[in-house]
């Protein structure tokens, strides 16, 4: 065996390529778990949507009152659920750049211990740190959306409200 082929072989059993990669493992396990609640989410988003759907089709066909109120109400939120589809969308698209990030910082550590030179160990880092600033942009994104979501809140109660004092006003008329 040749004094390189031995190295190589040393540094590929070397638990070093597998500590070094542990950091960028605990990143994309993050990632993952941002992912899955991301996308339940969206998930979410998707569902509202379908029951406004539902709404405009019952108010349409004349089966639910307070109709010229309800539109209203419900093209604001179909607005707002419109933006935050695009934020999720646009957090999830960096979640995915991320992971895929730390997965080639990952790559990056085990062949640079193997093949690499200390001159080339700033390789990995520089990748992993392009994966760190998405997973920040990802962070901004859904930080920035869940506002959204507590207008969506907000505006659902406003008009929960509104259709309470309407049924006050309705048993207070039918007392008198």
């Amino acid at each position: 065996m040749a004094l390189h082929d031995k190295e190589l072989l040393e540094a590929l059993t070397s638990s070093s390529i597998l500590t070094s990669m542990i950091t960028p493992a605990v990143l994309i396990s993050a990632c993952g778990t941002l992912i899955f609640s991301t996308s339940a989410r969206m998930g979410r988003i998707f569902d509202r949507v379908n029951v406004m759907k539902g709404e405009v089709e019952a108010i349409i066909a004349g089966k639910i009152s307070y109709p010229k109120e309800r539109m209203q109400h419900l093209e604001g939120h179909i607005e707002l659920q419109r933006r935050r589809a695009t934020l999720i969308h646009k957090a999830l698209s960096a979640l995915y750049t991320a992971t895929a990030l730390f997965v080639a910082s990952s790559l990056a550590i085990a062949v640079n211990v193997a093949y690499g030179s200390p001159d080339q160990a700033w390789m990995p880092t520089l990748i992993a740190l392009a994966g760190g600033l998405f997973l920040f942009v990802a962070s901004a994104l859904l930080l920035y959306e869940s506002r959204f979501n507590l207008r969506f809140v907000n505006r659902s109660i406003d008009f929960i409200e509104f259709l309470e004092e309407r049924a006050h006003e309705a048993v207070a008329k039918s007392k008198d």
